[in-house]
């Protein structure tokens, strides 16, 4: 069933757990996220970024998402993932999302205020949550490129301010985490200090960009099969706890299975390298995102919250 995000992130603060956002640009990358999540009785985000949108075309990923939501009985949100910009939010809900995400991070703080009250009084009308951003990761994801010498804490104080001001329904804080495969080069570490602040002053639920775990494991899939991505490493599991008990309630993922889904198609390939079915190619990337989904959610800890 279709839901926004006032509807599982609130739930989510109070039983001190987090909803996973999967990002999606494919019928694959769909079933294998709702189908986890149904295997787990987990409400799930199924996310779009704007080149996703771009890539599939809005009313052929909305319209898949949408269907597919229907057919289940776990809650499910259709996401717009770092928007830029009043127009596109404004198409995503016309097209059925019932969240966006308004990113308005790279302005001064007070454009910032400005654009995303503009998207949350036309978003509130129509029963959309809407997703904002204070602070700035490092890193690349999509059309979103930010340099390390670029990034930014989120200040506690701003965003109190930015949540009173806006009346978003979710918001964005950076703690250390970075968008891509490479996030840290010494000892893995988030400011959970920042965040205890932050948690301590802001009532609006709080979601956390950046936090593929990028798994050994998955990593050693795609190298075993001709890929090469040495020295990939994410957020590990105790730090993503951490941040869920300090007030996280939204942890966004898609590193995790652009990986998994490369690992799939790199594995069937080289062991049936006549085969040119692309059904049994990509059915293999499904598998690989379906086991990666069920992992985020049990390190989340929203299994049997649906």
């Amino acid at each position: 069933m279709l839901v926004n995000l006032n509807d599982i992130l609130s739930k989510a603060r109070k039983g001190r757990y987090a909803v996973g956002a999967f990002n999606t640009s494919n019928l694959e990358i769909t079933q294998a996220i709702l189908r986890a999540a149904e295997d787990l009785r987990s409400p799930v985000i199924a996310a779009t970024s704007e080149k996703a949108i771009r890539y599939a075309g809005i009313e052929n990923i909305s319209q898949m998402v949408i269907g597919m939501a229907k057919r289940t009985k776990i809650p499910v949100v259709l996401h717009l993932d770092h928007g830029k910009s009043y127009e596109l939010c404004r198409e995503c809900i016309r097209h059925g999302y019932t969240s966006v995400m308004i990113d308005a991070s790279n302005l001064e703080f007070k454009e910032n205020v400005e654009l995303t009250k503009k998207v949350v009084r036309y978003a509130r009308k129509r029963g959309v949550s809407v997703e904002a951003e204070i602070g700035r990761l490092a890193g690349i994801e999509d059309d979103l490129e930010v340099k390390e010498s670029q990034a930014m804490y989120t200040d506690p104080d701003e965003a109190r301010r930015f949540a009173e001001d806006t009346g978003c329904d979710a918001l964005a804080v950076a703690i250390g985490t970075s968008h891509g495969a490479y996030k840290f080069k010494g000892k893995p570490k988030l400011r959970i200090d920042i965040l205890k602040e932050i948690a301590g002053l802001v009532k609006t639920p709080l979601v956390l960009h950046g936090a593929s775990g990028v798994k050994s494991r998955w990593i050693n899939y795609v190298n075993r099969y001709g890929g090469n991505m040495e020295h990939a490493r994410g957020v590990p599991d105790a730090l993503i706890h951490q941040a869920v008990e300090n007030g996280i309630t939204k942890i966004n993922t898609d590193t995790d299975l652009r990986i998994a889904f490369t690992a799939g198609v790199r594995e069937y390939l080289t062991n049936h390298p006549s085969d040119f079915d692309p059904r049994k190619i990509t059915a293999q990337a499904r598998k690989r995102i379906t086991d990666v989904v069920l992992d985020r959610i049990e390190v989340f800890g929203s299994g049997n919250k649906a």
